[in-house]
């Protein structure tokens, strides 16, 4: 199914958004609203005030010169001048007035657009990036109440099939060597800035695990005493190491019996083996690959395996080929509440022969966060620029990312301590 912009298409993304961030706040009281001070969290909400301010001050306000619908917005939710620790002692409206605010700004979101905005001018841009701002938000939203012990969310496209159920996915591919184009082309399709522009890249022939890590085999590292053992972890990786006490993943516990459980949201389940180890951090995978006798992809390796096909000629914006399917063949959009087996979702395969290159878990790479040669930035400003050289680059997506925002050529960045993220990782031979 080709990818046709229209209006309908993007009020309809604009709508679908809130829906789910509506879906992520329901049910919870104020002072589940507000949550702890914590440093990689927000209070949600401010945070939907903010994500309503965003629609706002890019689309209302950049392209129609309106004044602020309420004279405070800026001093509350602008992200990059109201700083992290003051978000919790704001004299933020409550949940009825924030909502008010945001129906206020939906409601002129719909209503200014028409067939011509979306053909020209920055229209059709602006509502798709404040829409993924909005889907980026959400995804913080559902690890936020993992982070807090809240109840798992409800969304309505969950579901429940066994064909999830479908076990390892062991073994590596062969990825020959040649020049790539690493990036994303300026043709017509949303991009986001740190993606610009393609540029070729030569890459050696390697070989890349068909599935990322399982929680099995992240379990025998721990096991055997990886946490401890100092030769597995670089200088950074052992000061966080010690500063954090870390002795195995973030959400694990080992039980009674033995045997290990994983937080999920509000409860715990016994640790599922053959799902891809999630909530792990740079310098566990960094460690958990040099126990092995591994390494982790570099971004450009990554992107090959995914994007490329075997006859090296064409570059593939999914896995799987061109165009979006209707029946995505990945872990995303919160289908599944939760991680699958690595095994799951063959027709998603990339043309090399990795499963799940999109979906599941993000996935660490080797490559700090640069910008591509002749980078320059987009309308949101503070959206990259600040975080060069500060982070590393994930790829791939995971089971909360929406599938309408997440491609091959996808760039994420967290710093390399972050295991509150939904991210895992896949490996390459050495």
């Amino acid at each position: 199914m080709s990818y046709v912009l229209t209006k309908d298409t993007l009020i309809g993304n604009l709508m679908d958004a809130r829906a789910r961030t509506l879906e992520l706040v329901h049910g919870l009281d104020d002072q589940q609203l507000m949550g702890p001070r914590l440093e990689t969290v927000n209070p949600l909400l401010w945070e939907i005030g903010h994500l309503a301010w965003f629609h706002e001050f890019f689309v209302l306000r950049r392209l129609d010169g309106r004044a602020p619908i309420l004279a405070s917005t800026d001093t509350l939710y602008d992200s990059m001048k109201v700083h992290h620790d003051t978000r919790w002692d704001l004299e933020l409206p409550d949940l009825h007035g924030t909502f008010q605010y945001m129906r206020t700004v939906e409601e002129a979101m719909i209503e200014r657009l028409d067939e011509d905005k979306v053909r020209g001018g920055d229209d059709a841009y602006l509502y798709q990036l404040t829409t993924f701002h909005e889907d980026m938000h959400d995804e913080a939203f559902t690890y936020t109440r993992q982070i807090l012990g809240y109840p798992a969310p409800e969304f309505r496209v969950a579901t429940d099939q066994p064909e999830c159920d479908a076990g390892p996915l062991p073994g590596d591919v062969d990825v020959p060597g040649g020049t790539i184009e690493l990036g994303s082309k300026p043709d017509g399709k949303f991009i986001f800035d740190n993606e610009k522009f393609s540029h070729d890249i030569h890459v050696a022939a390697f070989r890349i695990a068909k599935a990322p890590v399982t929680n099995a085999e992240f379990r025998d590292f721990v096991e055997d005493g990886g946490y401890k053992d100092d030769r597995f972890w670089d200088e950074a990786g052992r000061h966080w190491r010690d500063g954090a006490n870390a002795q195995h993943p973030v959400y694990w516990r080992r039980g009674d019996d033995g045997g290990w459980w994983v937080k999920h949201f509000d409860g715990e389940v016994p640790l599922p083996s053959h799902h891809p180890v999630s909530h792990v951090n740079w310098y566990e995978a960094n460690a958990w690959c040099n126990w092995a006798g591994r390494r982790l992809p570099s971004e450009a390796e990554w992107e090959t395996a995914s994007a490329y096909d075997t006859a090296w000629v064409a570059k593939r914006r999914y896995p799987w080929g061109d165009d979006a399917l209707e029946e995505c063949p990945a872990n995303l959009d919160g289908r599944y509440i939760g991680t699958v087996d690595v095994g799951a979702f063959p027709d998603g395969d990339s043309a090399f022969g990795c499963r799940q290159m999109l979906g599941n878990i993000w996935e660490w790479t080797s490559s700090d966060f640069l910008p591509f040669p002749g980078f320059s930035v987009d309308p949101y400003e503070d959206y990259s620029k600040p975080w060069f050289g500060t982070r590393k680059v994930l790829r791939g997506g995971a089971w909360a990312t929406r599938s309408r925002m997440v491609t091959n050529t996808y760039r994420n960045f967290f710093t390399p301590e972050r295991r509150d993220t939904i991210n895992g990782f896949r490996t390459c031979a050495i």
